[in-house]
């Protein structure tokens, strides 16, 4: 080999070695904290401190209907079941117990049933809050004059019913709480209460 090739050869080995060692040479893992974008995040996760969707319970309610409680049609679309319950000697009506799901809180609904009654000495509310199984349940007790009646659009408005009472059980079901509201003479209510008791303590998720 001439001076002169031996020369060029000098030149070029470094430069070769240095190109092998680059080629060869690991990436670097990302510092700590940077993101890694090769590596997608699994499906249906959330970001941190993204709050998980919280239920306030099943989306239905079971129970079993006390016997001597008829079923009856459902006046409208909203109401899920409605039963009669056969009147009690000397009064002029059967109590009927409507089952419905509406929105709102129970607070809101306590008080929208309360306010179904005139407002006088005579008229009270008790409420108890309940555990049964799993359910959180709020059970209502209303005694008064009832003005609270549906009546058809256009239709004067339902005349106030004196010596009435209410019996009421509102659940928390997902989505839109599930209400069992029992209405009627006085002395029928009374003597439906301890059905309505029994009634209460049969619910279960549906």
């Amino acid at each position: 080999m001439g001076t002169r090739n031996r020369r060029l050869a000098a030149l070029i080995a470094p430069v070769a070695i240095l190109a092998l060692a680059a080629c060869e040479k690991t990436p670097e893992p990302p510092p700590s904290g940077a993101p890694d974008k090769a590596r997608p995040a699994p499906a249906g996760s959330t970001s941190p401190g993204a709050a998980a969707p919280q239920r306030k319970g099943p989306t239905d309610v079971a129970y079993d209907v006390p016997e001597g409680w008829q079923k009856a049609e459902n006046p409208n679309p909203m109401r899920k079941a409605t039963f009669k319950i056969p009147r009690a000697e000397g009064d002029s009506e059967d109590a009927e117990m409507s089952v419905s799901q509406v929105g709102g809180t129970v607070d809101q609904n306590v008080q929208r049933w309360s306010g179904q009654f005139e407002r006088g000495k005579e008229d009270a509310t008790s409420r108890q809050d309940r555990k049964i199984g799993e359910l959180s349940v709020t059970v209502v007790e209303i005694h008064g004059t009832f003005s609270g009646g549906m009546s058809m659009p256009g239709a004067a408005p339902a005349e106030p019913k004196p010596n009435w009472a209410l019996l009421g059980a509102i659940v928390q079901t997902d989505g839109s709480l599930t209400f069992f509201k029992l209405t009627g003479p006085e002395k029928t209510i009374t003597a439906a209460k301890p059905a309505f008791e029994k009634f209460v303590e049969s619910l279960r998720a549906k």
